[in-house]
């Protein structure tokens, strides 16, 4: 697995990318899993970072997770409705996702990102 970035402190700078070691071809079909946080205004600065280095924990402890990149939002338009936060995950296939979502350890994150949530929004598409 390879880590590129850093999860020292939130900034607007600050993404992380986590690729495994495999062969990806760029004509290979993967499913994209999009997820943007808005926090509760009551959470502190430590609680959320302590969340983002969890979150970018999974993948090195959930297998089917092939990619993860993450970042805050820096968007110049002001149109993100309070989401500060957005994960992209990629999968081989609906089984990995399937996978990923009941995983003890993806939803031993949700229950920690319970409290401290205020909204979220999760999408998913195929790509090449």
């Amino acid at each position: 697995m390879i880590l590129v970035g850093c999860v020292d402190a939130p900034s607007k700078e600050n993404k992380v990318k986590v690729k495994h070691d495999t062969d990806q071809q760029t004509n290979v079909k993967v499913l994209r899993h999009v997820v943007l946080f808005k926090f509760k205004e009551s959470s502190s600065p430590g609680t959320i970072n302590a969340l983002e280095k969890a979150f970018v924990a999974l993948p090195s402890k959930i297998k089917e997770i092939k990619d993860l990149e993450w970042g805050l939002n820096n968007s110049p338009e002001g149109r993100n409705k309070g989401f500060t936060h957005c994960f992209f995950s990629t999968f081989e296939n609906e089984a990995g996702l399937a996978a990923y979502l009941p995983h003890p350890d993806h939803q031993a994150f949700v229950k920690e990102l319970g409290p401290h949530l205020d909204d979220l929004l999760v999408l998913d598409y195929w790509t090449k």
